[in-house]
């Protein structure tokens, strides 16, 4: 028994052209052809049913990557021999002319489809359309199923990080009154810092730790050109002892120690 072919399928589950008698009777005879007539509808609703879904996940990368394997081998099947172009009734040499046959280069590619079958569009599809129109179609179930994990009927808000401890940080030394800040410990070990009309400076702004009591300090990383930083704290670290925070202005020395320039201090509570 002969099946349908598969770009042929593809266009009656799309609703591209009517079935005929012939094959009316045959998928009604032939599972093999009937079931995947209807996966592909099933696949084609899905397509459907997500146009009006807004800012989607991108699919997954293996998912394109199989998008562009399928219409790669599809197009090599459908390349002619060298020296030859399918015309669907044999090969006939390149460049050859009579009979309405055009001048072709050897890279040019026909596939022409029964055209005793009804389609709107079934002369301007190759194989490898309909195979892409598959894939495509399997994509956006991949999509369709990354959606229903990350987006839920009512998505969850996004959980406030619980804030540890705080500290207000106020301009230090002759930095100008303007200048100021807020340092949090978020739970998970990280330092959220705010400030804002810091002074320039020709080198950068670093972050530390210090220990009131003994003036002992360590660095915590360091601020770039935004007004808000994350920056993760060393593990154990003990902010009773080390309980201020620092805002320096350093220089590219090559030098580790703080350089005595602090522009910004705070204490932590909480």
């Amino acid at each position: 028994m002969q099946h349908l072919e598969h770009e042929r399928l593809v266009f009656l589950a799309l609703g591209e052209s009517e079935a005929d008698d012939g094959e009316h009777a045959h998928l009604d005879t032939c599972a093999h052809c009937g079931t995947e007539l209807t996966t592909l509808r099933q696949v084609a609703g899905l397509g459907a049913e997500t146009q009006g879904l807004g800012d989607l996940p991108d699919p997954p990368e293996h998912i394109w990557q199989g998008i562009h394997a399928q219409i790669r081998a599809a197009e090599v099947d459908t390349l002619p021999a060298p020296g030859a172009v399918s015309t669907g009734a044999g090969r006939q040499p390149v460049g050859a002319q009579g009979n309405g046959t055009t001048d072709v280069t050897p890279s040019a590619t026909v596939t022409r489809l029964d055209p005793t079958r009804p389609s709107r569009r079934g002369r301007g599809w190759s194989r490898w359309a309909a195979t892409a129109v598959t894939a495509v179609a399997a994509a956006a179930i991949g999509v369709v199923g990354t959606v229903s994990v990350l987006r839920p009927t009512e998505p969850e808000p996004a959980k406030t990080p619980t804030v540890l401890a705080n500290a207000p940080l106020a301009a230090f030394g002759s930095t100008p009154k303007s200048a100021q800040g807020d340092a949090r410990v978020l739970e998970g070990g990280q330092l959220h810092l705010h400030v804002a009309n810091l002074p320039r400076v020709p080198g950068y702004y670093e972050v530390w730790l210090i220990n009131p009591t003994t003036m002992e300090m360590f660095s915590i990383g360091t601020l770039g050109g935004d007004a808000d930083a994350l920056l993760p704290l060393p593990p154990n670290v003990d902010l009773k002892s080390y309980s201020v925070v620092d805002v320096s202005a350093e220089e590219y020395d090559n030098n580790t120690r703080h350089s005595g320039d602090s522009l910004l201090r705070g204490t932590l509570t909480g």
